[in-house]
């Protein structure tokens, strides 16, 4: 006899978040690509009142831990978002990490800013990063936690 197998609905929020998440994510690893190719142009876009030479010579000098804490902050946030939109559990351990390397790289950055920068864009955003990427870990955790994720 062949048992029926519960397939729990996937909440319309799942959708919303899993997409938002790869949106924000896609454009995390976006950015890192476009700065590690030294991408003066694109610097210069994002920061119009920072010298993009000194922008590169700040990332240069970031410590090797700080630098690797950066790339697993959002490459495995990317990784998490796939992962969640497909509903596999193993976004929330994708998620957790994409969170320790955000607090990592972006914990380095808020203790030691550069100097050029000032105001939100050296405190606010750094800690918005770090609180959505939390905030993702959560989300993931809760969604396993309450089944959706497989």
């Amino acid at each position: 006899m062949q048992q029926a197998t519960e397939s729990r609905p996937v909440p319309i929020h799942l959708w919303i978040v899993g997409a938002l998440s790869l949106l924000w994510n896609g454009f995390g690893c976006y950015d890192y690509l476009m700065t590690r190719m030294r991408d003066t142009d694109y610097l210069a876009s994002m920061m119009p009142d920072v010298d993009p030479q000194a922008m590169l010579a700040y990332i240069d000098g970031l410590p090797l831990w700080a630098q690797f804490g950066w790339g697993l902050g959002v490459w495995l946030g990317l990784i998490g978002a796939a992962l969640l939109i497909v509903r596999n559990r193993l976004a929330v351990p994708a998620y957790l990490l994409s969170l320790l390397g955000a607090v990592v790289g972006l914990g380095y950055q808020l203790a030691n800013p550069m100097p050029e920068i000032k105001g939100f864009l050296a405190m606010g955003m750094p800690i918005g990063i770090i609180l959505i990427a939390l905030g993702q870990y959560l989300y993931a955790r809760a969604q396993r936690a309450s089944g959706v994720l497989r």
